[in-house]
């Protein structure tokens, strides 16, 4: 990564926490009402006009400060040239399901990669009004409160969360094998909904791990950063170095990591694919 100085990545911080703040609004505003539900191509990957305008008002809010940064956004896609250094990774409505049903918990997510590392993170739940802020060697907080994993040792002491991808009926690598054995091993598993909640709650110390496929870099960016900052450790599945592109992510205080890896090397999955 080039170097940065502490006061620019304060900058950047606070750009992002306006931008997610922004599509915060976006979605406080639409909570409750009749939407627009539709589907984008698979079933169950739901788009909303929530979705839409929060992404156009946190990327009006990245532009007006930065103009001349590339944007990744879930919605809109990419824009910016490919040597662009500065990349901002957006999810206006990770959690669109839940939100459409109104469950809260859904989030803004806004993070920024400099070079391909990530840098600063934002996630924001409005309806529960939760805002988690982390950025590379400044800590991480919460409503800001400063958080930190927890410390939790044992497996059979651990409360763990994960997802299912929308491929799960169609694939054998459906994660449900993953969700049975650790259920057996720990004092539960949940489901939450936003893989950028997950992280965050991991990052806070309510949880004390996260693992789930089929994910892509919005879903993951900011909340990445956050837990970082907050104490935790994050990797492939197997322990190897995390790839944001591979969409496969093991997320832990630490010290539950080994045991983690060591469980997920040892399933085979469960064939319950539905033609």
């Amino acid at each position: 990564m080039s170097n940065i100085s502490s006061e620019e990545i304060l900058k950047l911080r606070d750009i992002a926490f306006l931008a997610a703040k922004a599509g915060g609004v976006v979605l406080q505003n639409y909570w409750g009402k009749q939407l627009n539900i539709r589907e984008k191509g698979r079933a169950g990957d739901l788009i909303t006009e929530v979705d839409q305008q929060a992404e156009a008002e946190i990327i009006s809010v990245i532009k007006r400060h930065l103009p001349d940064h590339g944007i990744l956004a879930e919605e809109s896609g990419k824009t910016g040239t490919s040597d662009n250094q500065y990349l901002w990774v957006i999810d206006p409505l990770d959690g669109t399901t839940n939100y459409a049903h109104g469950y809260p918990q859904a989030a803004v997510s806004v993070g920024l990669m400099v070079s391909g590392k990530p840098l600063v993170g934002v996630v924001y739940n409005p309806m529960l009004n939760e805002l988690w802020v982390g950025a590379q060697g400044l800590g991480a907080t919460l409503n800001d409160i400063p958080i930190q994993v927890s410390t939790t040792k044992n497996l059979a002491d651990s409360l763990l969360v994960t997802g299912f991808a929308y491929d799960r009926k169609e694939v054998e690598d459906n994660n449900y094998a993953e969700f049975c054995t650790f259920t057996h091993l720990t004092q539960g598993v949940r489901r939450g909904g936003s893989a950028s909640l997950d992280l965050c709650h991991v990052a806070t110390g309510r949880l004390d791990g996260y693992w789930e496929r089929g994910l892509k870099p919005w879903d993951l960016l900011a909340g990445v950063v956050i837990l970082t900052e907050a104490g935790g450790k994050i990797t492939a599945y197997d322990g190897s170095e995390f790839n944001l592109d591979s969409g496969r992510i093991l997320a832990t205080n630490g010290y539950l990591h080994s045991s983690l890896v060591e469980v997920l090397k040892s399933i085979s999955p469960i064939n319950l694919i539905i033609r």
